[in-house]
This record gives C-alpha cells, sequence and structure tokens, in this order.
C-alpha cells in the first residue's frame, strides 16, 4: 500500500485553484506584494480566521519567527527560552537578534514545553519564552502566559506545525501570545512552496514587524528608511496559491484528525504505546511515545512494512547540536562567549529512545490507519 506524501501531488490539496490563482496573478503583470493585492487579501484573510487584529506576511515560517523575537526587541545576550525539540529555524532568529537561546525540558508525554521547567530558567535577562505547538498538539500556553505575564516577559507561539490546533476553551494556537506565527512550507498544512505570518493583537508589535520585514522603509514617508530590516516580503504569487490553500484548510485539518482518531481507537488498548491526546490536536505528524525504549526498533519494523515512520524526529535535541562549540558570526562567538546548553533529560531520552513519529496527510483512508495500526500491534506482540 502506498502512503501519499507532502512531496508530491498524491499528497497535497494543490489543484485547479492554485493554477487559477498563479496564472491571475502573472496575468496581471504585478508580482509584488508592495504594490499588488493578493498578500493583503491573504492577511486579512489569516486575520479573520484566527480572530485577530493583524497578520503580517512574509517569505518563510522562519522569516515569521525572526519578525516574532524583533517584536520582543531583546538586547544583544538577553535570553529566550525555549525547547530543544523543534527545527532550528525556531532557533536561528533569536541568534540572528544576538539573543541567547536558552533550552527548557518538555513534558516526555508529548514533547511540548514543561512550564515547570521554564519557570526554574527565569533570570534577569530573560525576554521572552517561545513556545511550539509540536506536531500539532497544542502546549500548555495557558500557563505559559501566566509565567509571561508574572514575569513581564514576551511569550511567542510557534504554530509552524500547529494550522487550527484548538486549545483548552476554544481558542485557536497563536492567538494567545504575543505574536504567534504560522508556516507555508512544502510540508505544512497548506502550503505555497515557502512563506509564513505572524499573528497579533498589539498594533504596534504589528507596526515593528511589518517595517523589518520591509527593510524598515517607512512607505508613507517616501523613501525613508524608520528602523533596521531585512526584505522578508511575499511574492504575490506565494500569496495567491495561499490564499486558495487557506480555503482548503478546515477540510485538509478534518480529514488528518479524522484518520488519526480511527489509529487512536485502535490502539488504544495496546500495552507498551503512550498515544497522543487527541483533544485540539491538528495532527501535522503522528507521534507516538514508547516508554520503553525500543522507538528505534519500531520506526525500521515500520518502515519495512512501507509506513513512513522514523524515529526521535532529530538526530539529536538542539541542545546537543554541534554548533554551539562554533563560531556563530565570523571567528565570533559572541553573545555566546561561555555558553553550554542546559541539560534536557526528557527531551534527550524522546529523541535517542522513546519517540517514534509516522507521517501524516489529508490523503490517508481508513486502509491506511488500518495498516498502521496492523503493524504496530504486530511489532507489539512480538
Amino acid at each position: 500500500m502506498k502512503f501519499p506524501s507532502m512531496a508530491e501531488a498524491a499528497g497535497r490539496t494543490l489543484g485547479d485553484e492554485e493554477v487559477a490563482a498563479a496564472t491571475r496573478v502573472i496575468r496581471s503583470g504585478m508580482l509584488s506584494s508592495v504594490w499588488g493585492t493578493e498578500t493583503r487579501a491573504l492577511e486579512r484573510e489569516v486575520a479573520a480566521m484566527y480572530g485577530v487584529r493583524h497578520a503580517v506576511a512574509c517569505g518563510s515560517g522562519t522569516a515569521a519567527l525572526h519578525l516574532s523575537v524583533v517584536a520582543a526587541a531583546p538586547d544583544p545576550g538577553d535570553e529566550v527560552i525555549t525547547t530543544p525539540i523543534t527545527d532550528f529555524g525556531t532557533v536561528a532568529p533569536i541568534l540572528a537578534q544576538n539573543a541567547v537561546p536558552v533550552f527548557a525540558d518538555v513534558d516526555p508525554s508529548d514533547g511540548n514545553l514543561d512550564p515547570a521547567a521554564v519557570a526554574k530558567l527565569i533570570g534577569p535577562r530573560t525576554r521572552a519564552i517561545m513556545a511550539v505547538h509540536l506536531f500539532g498538539a497544542p502546549a500548555r500556553v495557558a500557563e505559559l502566559r501566566a509565567l509571561a505575564d508574572e514575569h513581564g516577559l514576551a511569550l511567542i507561539e510557534d504554530c509552524a506545525q500547529a494550522w487550527l490546533t484548538e486549545l483548552p476553551g476554544g481558542r485557536l494556537a497563536g492567538t494567545v501570545g504575543d505574536v504567534g506565527t504560522l508556516s507555508l512550507q512544502q510540508w505544512k498544512h497548506i502550503t505555497c512552496g515557502d512563506g509564513g505570518l505572524t499573528l497579533t493583537d498589539d498594533d504596534e508589535l504589528a507596526r515593528r514587524m511589518r517595517l523589518f520585514a520591509d527593510k524598515g522603509w517607512d512607505r508613507a514617508a517616501g523613501r525613508s528608511h524608520a528602523g533596521f530590516g531585512l526584505n522578508y516580503r511575499m511574492t504575490e504569487l506565494q500569496a495567491a496559491v495561499a490564499r486558495a490553500q487557506l480555503a482548503k484548510l478546515p477540510g485538509v485539518v478534518a480529514a488528518r484528525r479524522r484518520t488519526a482518531v480511527r489509529l487512536l481507537e485502535a490502539l488504544q488498548d495496546l500495552p507498551g504505546v503512550r498515544l497522543p491526546r487527541p483533544e485540539g490536536h491538528a495532527w501535522w505528524l503522528f507521534p507516538i511515545v514508547r516508554p520503553a525504549g525500543d522507538a528505534r526498533e519500531l520506526a525500521a519494523h515500520l518502515a519495512a512494512a512501507g509506513i513512513p515512520a522514523r524515529a526521535g524526529y532529530l538526530e539529536e535535541p538542539l541542545n546537543r547540536a554541534p554548533l554551539w562549540g562554533r563560531p556563530i558570526y565570523g571567528t565570533s562567538r559572541y553573545p555566546l562567549d561561555g555558553y553550554v546548553p542546559n541539560p534536557c533529560p526528557e527531551a534527550e531520552r524522546l529523541v535517542a529512545e522513546t519517540l517514534l513519529i509516522i507521517d501524516w496527510n489529508e490523503n490517508y483512508t481508513t486502509e491506511h490507519a488500518d495498516a498502521v495500526a496492523r503493524e504496530i500491534t504486530r511489532f507489539a506482540k512480538r
């Protein structure tokens, strides 16, 4: 049985609507978002979907995270607490602003930040907390919001893997933090190849992020640069395709949830498997925790059966990445002179021994879910 992949048409929802959108932009002759209409329309539509005042579009999910760190405005050497289980795009923007990533340990049940671990690391240089809704599972952002408010910190939500993830109480992930970020990269729920958006209700943070994404250019003042910035502008082609994809997003998430629930039900009585909590989950991937530490053996078994599964998600958690002993800019290690990342034993065990992830897709059928359940059960009963 073939499992559709997000690397091919069979695993994507790209179709005539996206072709028509791209054609519309090309025929207009205007591909730049500075003078076009598609990017501003995408921002309005995403802001309406999430119920926030502002969405700011940019060229990638990493760029969106960079804008979120710009909004938090750390001074050089300030600290941002984040998770060691995430894509490096979460951490690179912290370094790009000459701030210091501080890694807090995670909840071993889902890999999301443990608020108790975060609380222990808050110090005089802490400027922000950056939470990641890993694999589409809701992070404990209500607790993190309370911590941030208590200590006067910014809270950033990385929702690259969490389109329409629902938080307890019904709010969407990305709307509790001062800034939330979304990704439109090839492998996400919806795509325009690359692209990102930030979400905020704060007018000043939106202004700051929009300026930074456009080289600090105050367009209302002629060729005047109000501050430092980069060119993170989204193109009209990206935005037009993203708008067509956005219309399909609720169906994408609903389909992923249907087959994920089927797999959960099939595995609920199987010993030795810690299953994800379905509440609010958007199912970018389907994670399973094997407390016995045999995730790599199970991943090999599933892969041999043609199921797209792998252990650990990362080669090593980011607190153990080799880059921390190397220069950051030129030959300088500033602002990381003397920096040694915190140990994160729960994250390290997840990556090395217990975490298994299965690629998930809106075009999976019940037969796909049943095949996964069958092979996991077969492995468990050896």
